[in-house]
């Protein structure tokens, strides 16, 4: 099996006390059972924890929906017909030094952010009766899946994408 070298840069906007060094740890799990069972060997994932507020307005500017949601994804790779894809793999000039170590070697290719709205998933988990830790995991995942090329728009995408997401979180130990 391949090395998976997956990456996971989180911050947050506001206290989260559901946020422990144990569930940070749960995170990285889910982010490399998810690498390995999509084929992601490598890469970095940027994941905020907000408020409703805060991805209302993110919503709004980048969706044009004016309500809150549970999870957004930025993916890094989503490339449009007018957009230019650099590939740093295949570029010698890419092993500029810089320090001890050239920019190919400690460049990570970013696979994009992925925001949370706290509030959302503790009313949430509430609503499924399941702990706050286990939809916030559900959420990271499916950001994650979206990031890499996943949707939701048919009947058959969802049942792809949640049965994936169902399989990670078991593997996890993240079960309702």
């Amino acid at each position: 099996m391949a090395s998976v070298d997956l990456t996971l840069e989180w911050s947050s906007e506001q206290e989260v006390r559901e946020i422990t060094t144990e569930f940070a740890t749960k995170l990285e799990e889910l982010l490399r059972l998810a690498g390995e069972l999509e084929g992601v060997t490598a890469g970095e994932v940027a994941l905020t924890f907000v408020d409703d507020e805060a991805i209302h307005e993110l919503n709004k500017q980048y969706r044009g929906m004016d309500k809150p949601t549970d999870v957004l994804s930025f993916a890094m790779s989503e490339f449009g017909e007018d957009e230019i894809q650099i590939n740093y793999e295949d570029e010698e000039e890419a092993d500029i030094e810089e320090g001890e170590g050239s920019v190919s070697e400690s460049f990570i290719e970013p696979l994009g952010d992925i925001i949370i709205s706290v509030p959302r998933a503790i009313a949430q988990a509430e609503d499924y009766g399941h702990s706050v830790e286990r939809e916030l995991g559900f959420l990271f995942v499916h950001g994650f899946l979206h990031l890499i090329g996943y949707d939701h728009q048919s009947e058959e995408e969802e049942k792809i994408m949640f049965t994936k997401q169902e399989d990670i979180l078991q593997k996890a130990g993240l079960i309702r």
